[in-house]
């Protein structure tokens, strides 16, 4: 039986059009590539800045196959490869650079160093909500600011994927966490285990005085940039930890000088495209199993249910702001 050399993908041909359902040649892995069979695709914000050629640090030559975050099963192995074999269950991401296939196809190749064993208790779609929001709160917690047990965590918009990961890891490692949102979003961050503050009720400057008698947070991770930010700068203590993964545009940076703290821009992409970044992330990954099987790590995913037929209307649900939890197409 001749093998199968073909899959189906949904292909990007021009930025701003929807996505083409079309047959494309499967990839091969070369040195230190796992060959993965996806199940599940998770879709970022990130995504939606792909889609009309946006994106920092990164550029698509199209017609390309977006996609980054991944759950599925190793079908190969290339050269070199000795921490996967056939028939593992993994996750991990994939694309994120220039000529590098994302993962809204059946197969992908994939840098063994962005994949890690897939965490026992859960589905390929809970496990395709993971790993870009959890590597993104983990640089930015843990490799950047240091996290550690006893520490005041304000996490700033609190719906977010990476919010919803980064509270459950400041939890998790023992900090006293608070984050921002309004409505019901304050149910899902009680459940999270953070106190929830409503920023349309309270004040920055009365919430740092009622949370933290004044001092400011050791660590505020803004995951929304813009004013949330300038409000991260000023719900700092002397000497702590600001963090953004939108920290670009313009900002005045008296609030933060004045405390002599410190600020961290990290870019999920970046952990992605930048090869420092790369080496990395299977660590990390493995963090997430471990939090995971271990009962405090759990993702949110949204009801709705997508293939890679759909992957237009998946996309224009994330763009409108009506998903609840992340967004996950089941690819196979």
């Amino acid at each position: 039986m001749k093998p199968v050399t073909s899959m189906k993908a949904a292909i990007l041909e021009n930025y701003f059009e929807p996505f083409r359902y079309a047959t494309v040649a499967r990839p091969v892995p070369s040195v230190g590539q796992v060959l993965v069979s996806i199940s599940a695709s998770g879709i970022n914000p990130q995504d939606l800045s792909i889609r009309i050629g946006e994106v920092l640090f990164a550029k698509y030559p199209l017609p390309a196959i977006l996609g980054i975050d991944l759950a599925g099963v190793v079908a190969a192995t290339g050269p070199g490869v000795t921490s996967f074999v056939r028939g593992d269950e993994v996750f991990g991401l994939a694309g994120g650079k220039t000529c590098s296939q994302g993962t809204l196809a059946e197969f992908a190749v994939v840098d063994a160093r962005l994949l890690a064993l897939k965490p026992t208790n859960l589905s390929m779609r809970e496990a395709a909500a993971i790993p870009l929001a959890f590597c993104a709160a983990w640089e930015g917690l843990v490799s950047r600011a240091q996290l550690k047990r006893g520490d005041t965590v304000l996490i700033l918009d609190g719906k977010s994927d990476i919010a919803h990961m980064a509270i459950q890891i400041s939890v998790a490692l023992g900090a006293k966490v608070y984050a921002t949102g309004t409505g019901r979003k304050c149910d899902l961050i009680k459940e999270l285990g953070a106190i929830p503050i409503d920023p349309d009720e309270i004040s920055v400057d009365q919430y740092v005085a009622d949370n933290s008698e004044g001092r400011g947070f050791d660590i505020v991770f803004d995951t929304a940039g813009g004013r949330e930010l300038d409000t991260a700068f000023r719900a700092v203590k002397y000497f702590g930890y600001v963090v953004s993964t939108y920290g670009w545009g313009s900002h005045s940076l008296v609030a933060l000088a004045t405390k002599s703290a410190n600020f961290s821009a990290v870019s999920p992409m970046l952990l992605l495209t930048n090869e420092e970044g790369r080496g990395a992330q299977s660590l990390v990954l493995q963090e997430a199993t471990h939090l995971v099987e271990s009962g405090r790590l759990l993702p949110i995913v949204d009801r709705h249910r997508f293939g890679l037929q759909s992957v237009n209307e998946a996309y224009e649900l994330l763009a409108s702001g009506g998903a609840d939890g992340k967004l996950i197409v089941d690819v196979q």
